[in-house]
């Protein structure tokens, strides 16, 4: 996988746990959880995740 493969699939994860996210009601510990591990994991190969963020 490329680096560029890598970033695409990691952006794809990341949107769909924030979807996942925006959708729920109440609070989920381990949906919070796997954000914050995702929004890491981009962060280190210098994604901005700001873009990908719903305005609610």
């Amino acid at each position: 996988m490329t680096r560029d493969e890598m970033i695409k699939y990691e952006i794809d994860y990341y949107v769909n746990l924030i979807r996942i996210k925006n959708a729920e009601d109440g609070t989920n510990k381990e949906l919070d959880y796997q954000l914050k591990v995702q929004k890491n994991k981009l962060a280190a190969l210098g994604v901005n995740t700001d873009s990908y963020e719903f305005d609610n």
